[in-house]
């Protein structure tokens, strides 16, 4: 069993030790002293304080804003085969703790959550879907798939490492199967007993959204949908509108800006429920589309507003609460007195106590009376770290709007 040795030192300066004491797994280059050693992105480095006190072993990138992400505060433990076998191990038995039944799509690694920092694993049947988001994971995700499959036995192991968070690591996206035999296109999945067909290969994120597993199932409740009226904006392939579907709701007005995710959306909501002849779906921009319902007097019992990440720097924050506000402003528009609204925010530079805030500002400015009855966040295979709230990246509200 061979052990990476480290390559280099990163000294910090004084005073910006305190987030590693606390156990924050990443390291900002601006809180970098000074480096010692030849190492390259990827590479083992030991981290210091000023005075030379141990703190943590890290990978590093010298061409990241984030230097460094921790991998353990251990000055004795080994990185190794062993270590991350351990670390999958973990994560796999806390999994085998949840409340799964019916399900066969969920989050197996959560990233710096679990102790593996840049590494996602996607559970979907019998395969594993593997994003590698950072010069660390990725110099090694052959062996760690090698890892993965003698931990799971999967048939096979499928790496997505297409989202944009790779260029700041300076690397390329990169799909393709790294171990055993493809998946079928589509494939079948269940989530708690609801059946859809997820596109592996080219699908967003992994393919399917699956931190949204618990919310599905609390916003289309048949209490809350039965016999009602629903507009899914960003409705993908249907999530949120086959849990209506099944739930005994009314007509399902689906809006997306992809042609072959409604076409997927569709299908997988006549799969749960064969005749639905008053469900629509539309192609376009969604904010477009809203603003033509608000001038042309339709209303809703329900609308769900699960929108892409809008912000995805801190120079973007501004824009994206404007972006929410004036989304939510338009589903408040929409509702009819006593209906639900759920709305969601999958942005983690948008804390929950903003999003909060910036419905509030879109109810205040549509003049309705907004109850929170429940908020929302990821599934708890996305497990929060909590010395690390930037994995809280999912909040939500469901709402009960007045008159």
């Amino acid at each position: 069993m061979t052990t990476e040795l480290t390559t280099g030192v990163l000294t910090l300066k004084p005073g910006r030790e305190k987030p590693v004491l606390n156990r924050h797994p990443w390291v900002f280059s601006g809180a970098v002293h000074h480096s010692d050693g030849r190492y390259q992105p990827g590479d083992l480095v030991t981290i210091v304080s000023k005075d030379g006190r141990f703190l943590a072993t890290a990978y590093v990138n010298p061409h990241s804003q984030i230097r460094a992400r921790i991998l353990s505060w251990d000055a004795n433990e080994a990185i190794n085969d062993d270590f991350w076998q351990r670390r999958l191990h973990r994560a796999h038995r806390m999994r085998q703790e949840l409340d799964l039944d019916q399900t066969t799509a969920y989050r197996l690694v959560n990233a710096e959550a679990d102790g593996l920092p840049g590494l996602i694993v996607d559970r979907y049947n019998d395969y594993l879907v593997m994003q590698c988001l950072t010069q660390g994971i990725d110099r090694r995700k052959k062996r760690l798939a090698e890892l993965l499959a003698a931990e799971w036995q999967p048939a096979g192991i499928l790496e997505r490492s297409d989202a944009s968070v790779r260029a700041k690591e300076g690397l390329p996206e990169e799909n393709g199967l790294l171990w055993g035999t493809p998946p079928p296109d589509p494939l079948l999945i269940q989530e708690n007993g609801h059946t859809f067909a997820v596109d592996l290969s080219g699908g967003h994120k992994t393919g399917f959204y699956l931190d949204q597993r618990v919310n599905r199932a609390i916003v289309c409740a048949p209490r809350h949908v039965a016999g009602k009226e629903i507009l899914n904006v960003f409705a993908y392939t249907g999530g949120f509108a086959v849990y209506a579907a099944a739930h005994g709701a009314g007509p399902i007005t689906n809006i997306d800006s992809s042609l072959d995710v409604l076409e997927l959306a569709e299908q997988n909501v006549l799969r749960a429920a064969a005749e639905r002849p008053s469900d629509e779906y539309l192609l376009g921009d969604a904010f477009m589309i809203l603003r033509d319902f608000r001038d042309n007097g339709r209303q809703f019992d329900v609308v769900i507003l699960d929108p892409p990440k809008f912000a995805h720097s801190q120079r973007d924050l501004e824009r994206a609460a404007r972006g929410y506000k004036d989304l939510n402003w338009l589903a408040l528009r929409l509702l009819r007195p006593g209906g639900l609204l759920a709305t969601f925010s999958c942005s983690g530079l948008v804390s929950a106590d903003l999003f909060q805030k910036i419905v509030f500002s879109a109810a205040v400015d549509a003049g309705r009376d907004v109850q929170i009855l429940q908020p929302l966040a990821q599934a708890p295979d996305h497990p929060v770290l909590l010395s690390f709230p930037e994995s809280a990246y999912l909040k939500g509200l469901l709402c009960r709007v007045g008159e």
